[in-house]
């Protein structure tokens, strides 16, 4: 019997979570050892070059997941919509891959250069596989894409420390792009395929997919200029030893929300999608999944900006200290980001990708004027605080813009998670307070600092988001364990 799409999201969000947490962990320690086993430029060189090709990528991706993804007349049928799909990402990664790698030969050299060509490479089969990968997201089925993901972070991980181990520097992290392609083909098309390729052209899908796909790239194209923005000038103007520390202070500020967050958004976009017309099985939809986010944003991501100066020395050592700024400022973009990401799933599932492009403008025109302004003046740190003001400006439009479409209160979304934020702040650094009075020795040891600031941020947070919202939260549970009926399959 075929689940409902209540169990099927219950499904596909514990498949994630369960192989999420496992595999967070996993990256996290391999991040730990490569920054401990690379020169700090390296992962600037990388940085870069992968900012170029994810940028440039929006070409042969053209906003057509989404419009698979939406569901429509000339995408009904499934089979007939992949088939016109993977033609037309054919065509255009092809077109992509021959200019991207001409420009690299001309205007690149050295290591940036390497970078470049084998990064093309790779997002190019990788493009290529986003068909059957776009078919289980349609249908909400996350169980191979989840077991793919861990088994990913595992390969990946050996083949990168070991690489790094041997002094191989920019090889070992291309290798993790090149091992994600091999493991991406066997599984989606080798082993028990999900889909097998075939061409068809067929004008009015394929007049879709263009059309569609041109109003979504648009933002898509928005949203990776700023995504990639910060990076593309912190080479250019910083140099590549700023973009190490600046990609690394961004990568580890991210681990917390990969716990949560990245599984959540990737079930809510074929929920949205599937509730589309029932507006309150999708404001339902829509809080429970940002409450989600929000408390659980609020929560890893205050931790880490409190215990960052000691995660740094203990964890990566002292040469990486200069990012810690930096590395504190991002944690507050990634406290918020999520909920971005299922605010645009809304627009894309209701089929009103444009609403965000006039965000996404004037989030570019902030974006630009402020890395003149504070990148030049404070390098990577006025960097990270840009990007945090242009999330502010680029959430706070779209929430607003989401209530034609879902109905929500900003206040019981943000209200309880952000008093214990700052109530777990006061007591994590009283707790180091309290600890420096014992006698400067306890006071400088890292380990001690940092689990008093971690202990008694968690056990306010926690302690007064229960207060708060104690029977709140036994409702949710409640309703997931009934798995009511949000759809028909």
């Amino acid at each position: 019997m075929k689940m409902n799409l209540a169990q099927r999201a219950v499904a596909a969000v514990s498949w994630n979570l369960g192989t999420n947490l496992l595999k967070v962990f996993i990256l996290l320690a391999r991040a730990i050892l490569l920054a401990r086993l690379l020169p700090v430029a390296t992962f600037g060189v990388y940085a870069l070059a992968t900012a170029i090709v994810t940028l440039s990528g929006i070409l042969p991706q053209w906003g057509m997941g989404s419009a698979f993804l939406h569901r429509a007349p000339q995408t009904s049928d499934e089979g007939h919509a992949a088939a016109v799909h993977f033609t037309l990402r054919l065509i255009l990664t092809v077109v992509w891959l021959a200019a991207l790698l001409a420009l690299s030969l001309w205007l690149a050299e050295g290591a940036l250069r390497l970078a470049l060509m084998v990064l093309a490479l790779v997002f190019a089969g990788l493009y290529l596989v986003d068909t059957p990968k776009a078919i289980l997201v349609r249908r909400v089925q996350h169980r191979r894409l989840a077991l793919l993901d861990l088994l990913t972070a595992v390969a990946t991980t050996v083949v990168a420390v070991a690489l790094a181990a041997r002094g191989y520097g920019l090889w070992a992290l291309l290798a993790t792009d090149i091992v994600t392609l091999a493991l991406a083909v066997v599984a989606f098309y080798l082993w028990r395929p999900v889909w097998r390729p075939r061409l068809m052209w067929a004008g009015g899908t394929v007049r879709y997919y263009l059309r569609f796909g041109r109003r979504a790239m648009t933002e898509s194209a928005l949203s990776e200029a700023l995504d990639n923005l910060d990076d593309l000038w912190i080479g250019a103007y910083l140099g590549p030893a700023a973009l190490g520390l600046y990609s690394r202070a961004y990568t580890f500020a991210t681990y917390p929300r990969r716990l949560l967050a990245m599984p959540v958004n990737a079930v809510a976009g074929g929920a949205y999608a599937e509730l589309k017309g029932d507006r309150p099985g999708l404001s339902r939809a829509f809080f429970s999944s940002n409450a989600l986010l929000v408390r659980s944003g609020f929560l890893l991501g205050g931790l880490l900006v409190l215990v960052a100066p000691e995660f740094t020395r203990l964890a990566l050592g002292e040469r990486w200290l200069p990012m810690v700024p930096a590395f504190r400022l991002m944690a507050v973009f990634t406290l918020l980001d999520p909920i971005r990401v299922t605010v645009s799933s809304l627009f894309i599932a209701v089929g009103r990708p444009e609403q965000v492009v006039r965000t996404r403008w004037v989030q570019l025109v902030a974006m630009v004027v402020g890395l003149f302004a504070l990148g030049s003046r404070w390098d990577i740190t006025g960097v990270a605080l840009v990007v945090d003001g242009v999330l502010l400006i680029g959430l706070g439009w779209l929430l607003a813009r989401a209530r034609a479409h879902v109905d929500f209160s900003a206040r019981r979304l943000f209200g309880a998670p952000l008093l214990a934020l700052l109530a777990g702040a006061t007591a994590g650094l009283g707790a180091v307070w309290l600890l420096c009075r014992a006698g400067p020795g306890v006071c400088g040891n890292d380990w001690l600092s940092g689990a008093a600031k971690g202990v008694a941020f968690a056990a306010v947070f926690a302690g007064m988001l229960l207060a708060f919202e104690g029977s709140t939260l036994r409702e949710m549970m409640a309703s997931i364990r009934k798995r009511p009926q949000m759809g028909a399959s």
